[in-house]
Parts: C-alpha cells; structure tokens; sequence
C-alpha cells in the first residue's frame, strides 16, 4: 500500500499490512469541480482499511483537493481515524457527512479541530 507523505523528502509512514475489504465496504471515488471525491460506505477498521487507505493516498497525490464522503460509513474506529489525521497532513482533505459515531470519535480525540468537515461534497470542492 502506498504511504501518505507530503513531499519526496518526507519519509513514509508505517502502513498496515494489505487487507481485503470487508463485505459492505465499499468505494466509489469520481472528479467534481477539480477536487477528487472518495466515496465510502460501509464500516472500516484494521481489517477493511486498505481499499481506502489506497483511494486517499492517490487522490492527494494526483489532486490538489481529495474530498472524502463519510456519510454512508456504518462504524469507524482508531484506523480510520488515523488515515483521515495522514491524509490531512498529506494534503488538502475535506469530510463530507460525517455519521454520529465518526464525529464523536472526533470530538473526543480533539481530531475535529484539525479536520475539515462540510455539509456536502458542493460546499466542500468549493471550500
């Protein structure tokens, strides 16, 4: 799996080790207004992080806005919470949508203040 980085000379971090997604994990990504849209659905952990991982890794590295649509994420634990923290310091990222359990698992690390969250994918391509 490609490591997040923000520049040649930054030194990739630790990545787990490759993993299928989970039945009901599952992606779908597409351009809108120049940014790069991640959609997500399903539940993410150690097991199904992988996929995901991949599709933001490529989008920061080949767009300069990856926007990631968290509304039809059914759980998320530290994993995904740690890949949105690396994709942020890799890049432009943006969180559409976030379900209840993902913003709390937010709010109580203090990860909501670092992340950018909006609405829908339209306020955040053009944020």
């Amino acid at each position: 799996m490609p490591a997040l980085t923000r520049g040649t000379n930054a030194k990739p971090l630790p990545q787990p080790a490759p993993a299928h997604a989970r039945p009901g994990a599952v992606l779908s990504q597409y351009e809108r207004h120049g940014a790069w849209v991640v959609v997500a659905r399903g539940a993410y952990d150690m097991d199904s992080i992988a996929p995901l991982a991949q599709a933001l890794d490529a989008g920061v590295r080949r767009h300069p806005k990856v926007i990631l649509d968290a509304s039809g994420i059914t759980f998320a634990d530290s994993t995904l919470l740690n890949l949105l923290i690396l994709t942020h310091q890799a890049g432009a990222l943006r969180v559409v949508a976030p379900p209840p359990q993902l913003k709390r698992l937010c709010e109580i690390t203090g990860v909501d203040s670092i992340l950018q969250t909006r609405d829908s994918v339209d306020d955040a391509a053009f944020s």
